[in-house]
């Protein structure tokens, strides 16, 4: 296993240990949390003379996502080096059915992956949990609100970006995870972003399982890659975040 330079997970690298703490732990361990057996990150030197300390091996990493979103024949070939990190992920929207541009950012067609997501649990809510949604979310008049109303608010929110966009990205990465491996990203929200991670973390697992159901006969790489994907995503919008509000403060 060996890094391939990849643009688009270069930032890991920037990332604090604990940060990458439950990337590295759906990479190398399942949902019932056993070892995985074909992943390789565990038994690399590097990590076991450093772990926990995720920073300081963040491109073998960002290989074990190369290599498990690449064919194992191919990746022999290679010597050791798997695929670019945006054709794993393009590859999971594939399988998820999200529309998307090849030639788009990385960060956009996460986004659209993420939105998908969102949307397709919106669409199974009742006008009850919609009226919920809405009102959770700051939705000053909640009366007649629809699914597709809803579906607007948040796809003008992932565009407008900054601290709300990283906020939305939270709390649909949390809840997918918890539907994906029985656990949630580790992070503290405040009481708004709890309760809207509470009303919606139902209908987004109903999506996933059904999602994941046709996965688990597809193949067992998408056991790892669709949670690895929906948490660089995550990673990423903090990174970005991060990044934008430290430029403000010094501006």
């Amino acid at each position: 296993m060996a890094y391939r330079y990849d643009g688009d997970l270069e930032f890991l690298g920037q990332m604090k240990s604990e940060e990458l703490e439950d990337l590295v732990s759906c990479l190398t361990h399942d949902r019932d949390g056993a070892v995985r057996y074909t992943e390789e990150l565990t038994m690399n030197e590097l990590y076991k003379r450093h772990h926990p300390d995720h920073q300081k091996y963040w491109e073998l990493i960002a290989a074990e996502i190369q290599c498990f979103g690449a064919n194992s024949f191919a990746t022999i070939l290679r010597g050791g080096k798997g695929v670019e990190y945006k054709e794993v992920l393009m590859d999971v929207c594939d399988k998820l059915k999200v529309n998307y541009n090849k030639s788009s950012s990385v960060e956009k067609i996460e986004g659209n992956l993420l939105m998908k997501i969102l949307t397709d649990a919106i669409e199974n809510m009742t006008p009850e949990e919609i009226k919920e949604l809405a009102a959770a979310t700051g939705v000053k008049n909640t009366n007649g609100i629809t699914a597709e109303a809803m579906v607007g608010v948040f796809q003008a929110v992932f565009r407008a970006g900054g601290f709300k966009s990283y906020q939305l990205t939270l709390i649909i990465v949390n809840a997918v995870l918890k539907a994906l491996i029985g656990r949630g990203l580790s992070l503290a929200g405040n009481a708004a972003l709890t309760r809207t991670m509470a009303i919606l973390t139902g209908p987004i697992g109903w999506v996933i399982t059904g999602l994941w159901t046709a996965i688990d006969i597809a193949g067992a790489a998408y056991r790892v890659t669709i949670p690895a994907v929906i948490q660089v995503a995550a990673l990423r919008q903090k990174h970005l975040y991060e990044k934008q509000a430290s430029e403000l403060s010094f501006s």
